[in-house]
């Protein structure tokens, strides 16, 4: 088993003002040759947002982008809906740019600041036809046990939000002392996990609060809560 962790403080950071941003892997203004991508995984950015800030219209395209809300409201518009979209904590959503799409992304509340991962996996289809979606999952259904947020558009996986590329994206709420083991898809994925929150051991390893680990060439592999954590796992091939 190939192990790779990447302590909470060793991210990217940028200061805005209005946007704290840490970032797992080279972005904007920050750049780590080490820290390009994890296989098809190529942005994780830990945001907070300020209230009524965030950014205007801006374009993207042949790439997946998830953005999960762990605290407060995100807004989403884009030029496939008229409308400003509310995305709240619990919620997932999913855009596939594809030939090319514009969006804008808000802090929703006027006095709370917003929280959320955003998340862009390389697809293995290109200059698809754009397309959105979001989902509330129920927290009460990865209590100790693995909820699937988001795979592939070719899995007939129900349940899930789809993306284009063989990938997947979970979450487990694993209570003190529990243990979980996660099952990799084939030797040619490999696994980003990221702790939310809590503490737990992966291989000997502790990983806290915001520290992650890159877990490949291995079937599987066990966690362990040393406290209450909340994992977040993005399962994607190593070469596409």
């Amino acid at each position: 088993m190939k192990l790779v962790l990447h302590k909470a403080d060793s991210r990217g950071f940028a200061n805005h003002g209005w946007l704290q941003a840490n970032y797992s892997f080279s972005f904007a203004n920050y750049y780590n040759e080490n820290k390009m991508h994890f296989g098809a995984l190529r942005v994780l950015n830990d945001d907070v947002i300020a209230p009524k800030m965030g950014f205007g219209m801006h374009p993207h395209n042949n790439m997946e982008i998830i953005s999960i809300p762990l605290k407060g409201i995100l807004k989403h518009k884009d030029n496939m809906h008229k409308q400003w979209q509310e995305v709240k904590t619990g919620e997932v959503q999913i855009m596939s740019a594809g030939i090319g799409v514009e969006h804008s992304e808000i802090n929703g509340s006027v006095d709370e600041h917003l929280n959320l991962f955003q998340i862009w996996i390389i697809p293995n289809k290109e200059n698809v036809t754009p397309r959105y979606d979001q989902k509330l999952f129920n927290e009460n259904e990865r209590k100790n046990k693995l909820q699937t947020l988001v795979s592939s558009i070719d899995e007939d996986k129900s349940g899930s939000l789809k993306i284009h590329q063989d990938a997947r994206i979970s979450r487990i709420n694993l209570n003190e002392k529990n243990s979980f083991t996660y099952t990799i898809k084939s030797k040619n994925h490999g696994v980003y996990v990221m702790n939310i929150y809590g503490e737990f051991i992966l291989d000997s390893k502790t990983l806290k609060t915001r520290d992650a680990i890159e877990v490949s060439e291995t079937n599987s592999f066990e966690i362990t809560a040393k406290a209450t954590s909340e994992i977040l796992f993005i399962e994607v091939p190593l070469n596409f």
